[in-house]
């Protein structure tokens, strides 16, 4: 609990009981859309809305807590803003996995950064298609 309220405070957010629980559903499940963090926070707080875990994740997607990740013909899921990596997305069971950000594609990046003059200050990089289990 001590990291999610230091994370919050750091970002400008006071530590409410509900970002609280919105970064450790997050925490725990990886990748999770606003709808699974909802249904996993409604069953420890039946009265909480959707209107509020909605605003609270947009709010932290702004202040770079949690990182939205774009799932193609479906809904985006969310996941702690962590160390560099990239997504690789299985287009029919939607599971989303984390691979690391390696030299050889951060020269990649460096690379496109300075042959167009560009300053890149964030980037996302997924992968769609097929994973091991879906190929079969």
């Amino acid at each position: 609990m001590k990291k999610y309220t230091t994370l919050l405070k750091n970002s400008g957010l006071k530590a409410t009981f509900q970002r609280i629980n919105i970064l450790r559903s997050v925490d725990i499940g990886g990748h999770l859309s606003i709808d699974e963090i909802y249904q996993i926070i409604l069953d420890s707080y039946p009265h909480i809305s959707l209107a509020t875990i909605y605003k609270n994740i947009l709010l932290m997607v702004e202040k770079d807590i949690l990182i939205e990740v774009p799932i193609s013909g479906d809904k985006s899921q969310y996941e702690l803003n962590k160390e560099k990596h990239i997504h690789l997305i299985c287009t029919k069971c939607k599971n989303v996995t984390d691979i690391k950000y390696n030299k050889e594609y951060k020269k990649i990046i460096d690379n496109i950064s300075n042959t167009n003059g560009f300053s890149i200050y964030t980037e996302q990089t997924n992968f769609y298609g097929l994973c091991a289990l879906c190929k079969v």
